[in-house]
This record gives structure tokens, sequence and C-alpha cells, in this order.
């Protein structure tokens, strides 16, 4: 290439392991079996006690159970060997699991909205006591499940959608537990479809906060965090640089955000100092301060903009 056009790339990426998801495999596997094993109690406990809240519940640990296969699944594929013609290799596929996951999320908060509404107008007895046993056993499993995805929810979308899985589920737990109490303290029996109600109710929110981050990896919007502007500025900071244009960051999959730019250098800068001192400058710069090392750059001439588009013709 002629010297306005040398590229840099950082060595940034996923870590050694792969994606940031993969780092947790284990511990959603070991996730999976705990809620496959409560989801079965609360079945047998919401038919015997006839809670509907309970079944709720139960039926909530089932799209937990599939949002956890698919997170799995997902990491699976995402950590196979780039191609020649899928070089990123299946990366996003984590990305598509977390948006499954808001959808099977918004599938079971309306299945319960309509089945609290249809136990409104036809109440059913439900026996509070066993509800309040497996309603503790389901709160202690998703407890543990919780203590597992903690820290990896806060470094993969695709996690986070099994961790918030998990945190409805626990948050369900205790509403039925709530409910049980007041049937067995006062025998009101509403307290049932209004704890199912409540669980619909409280995986809304949530869903929509997963649902607009992965929707933003997806549409290549640029990585959370970073802000465009002071990427901008920083890069027009550095020494002999005159502009930048063709800006572009994005996130492959949670934890490999990618940079691509144009940058305009000084001639005499680069006569000085040297395309590889400037790229080291560029990558450094970036790496340090937006936490966005795999970075790519086209060093340009003074004027170069103006007819790069004949060029790439």
């Amino acid at each position: 290439m002629g010297a306005g056009h040398d590229h840099g790339h950082g060595h940034g990426g996923p870590p050694p392991t792969g994606t940031a998801a993969a780092l947790y495999k284990g511990r959603l596997r070991i996730a999976l079996a705990i809620t496959l094993g409560v989801m079965v109690l609360e079945i047998i406990g919401g038919v015997l006690s006839g809670s509907l809240a309970l079944i709720a519940d139960a039926a909530h640990m089932a799209t937990d159970a599939v949002g956890l296969a698919m997170a799995l699944l997902a990491i699976h594929f995402a950590n196979r060997p780039a191609g020649q013609n899928r070089t990123f290799g299946f990366a996003r596929a984590e990305i598509l699991a977390a948006l499954a996951n808001c959808l099977l999320l918004i599938g079971v908060g309306g299945f319960l909205l309509f089945e609290a509404v249809e136990r409104f107008i036809e109440p059913a007895q439900t026996r509070g006591g066993l509800t309040v046993v497996f309603a503790l056993v389901g709160l202690v499993a998703n407890m543990v499940s919780l203590t597992l995805l903690m820290r990896g929810q806060k470094e993969s979308l695709n996690v986070r959608g099994a961790y918030l899985e998990v945190l409805a589920d626990a948050l369900g737990s205790v509403t039925v537990l709530i409910s049980a109490g007041i049937i067995l303290g006062t025998g009101w029996q509403y307290a049932d479809p209004i704890a199912s109600l409540a669980i619909g109710l409280m995986i809304v929110p949530r869903t929509w906060r997963l649902l607009r981050e992965t929707l933003n990896v997806l549409l290549e919007a640029a990585p959370q965090g970073v802000d465009m502007g002071d990427v901008r500025a920083h890069i027009l900071a550095l020494p002999g640089v005159e502009d930048v244009h063709d800006l572009h960051a994005w996130t492959i999959t949670s934890g490999m955000p990618v940079l691509s730019a144009h940058v305009v250098v000084s001639q005499d800068v680069l006569d000085s100092v040297g395309h590889e001192k400037m790229l080291h400058d560029l990558q450094g710069c970036l790496g340090a301060h937006f936490d966005v090392e795999h970075c790519t750059f086209q060093l340009e001439p003074v004027g170069h903009a103006e007819h790069e588009a004949k060029l790439c013709h």
C-alpha cells in the first residue's frame, strides 16, 4: 500500500478462552441443572396445592431452562474458529440468544397476565401451606443460580439474559411466598392471582432493558460507554493528526468492541516519526481511554479524502 493507506490493527479481542460468556459456561450448566430440578418440583407443588402462582413460577422456570440452554448453545457456536467467509466466526450467536431470551420473557409475561385475569374471573382454592414449602425451595435454588451468574451478567449480554430469567424467578418466588402467607393468614384467595399479575409485571422492565441493549448491538450502535465525540477529540488531539473521518465503532458480541477510522496525518509528522509510531499512538490512546483495543486505522495525507471515492471504484 502507499504511504497514505497504511492500516493498523490492534491486538485486543475476546479473552484467551473465547468470548466473554465462555468463562461462565460451567456456571450456566449448574444453573440449568438447578432450574430443571426446581421446575419439576414446582409443577408437582402447584398441582397438589392448586396454586396458580406456583404453576406460573414453574412455567417461568421452564423458559429459564430454555434460555439457559440457548445461552450455552450460543457460547458453543460463538467460540468456534473464524472462517474465510465468517471472519468473526459465529460470535453474534450470543447476541441472538439474548434476543431469543427477550422474546421468551415477553411471552411468559403475557401468559401470566392472561392467566391472572382468568383467576380473577373464576377464583380457585389455593392451599397456602404447600405453596410456601415449594416456593421456599424455588427461592433457595434461584439464589444459588443468581450467585453463580452475578459476575458474568456484567460482562456478557448472553449471560445477562440468563441472569435476568433467574432473577425474575427469584422475585416470583418471593411474590408466591407473600401470597401464600396472606392466604394462610386471612383465607383471601385473590392473593394468588395478584401474585401472578405481579410476577408478569416484574418481567417487563428488565426485558425491555435487555432488548434495547441487544438491538443496539445488532444495529451496530457504538459500544455502551463509548462516547464517539470523545473518541474523535482524543484522536484529533494527537500530534500531527489533521482530521478524522469514516469513524465507526460497533460491538461484535459482549467483550468484543471494534473501531475503524480514516485518520488524516500531516506528511511532515509521518516523515519524522514514521507510520508505525503513529499507529502505536492511535491504538494506545483508544485502548487506554475507551477499552476499544481492536482497531483498524487508515492513515491518509491531507487532501486524500477528496478523491477517495474515485480510488475505491
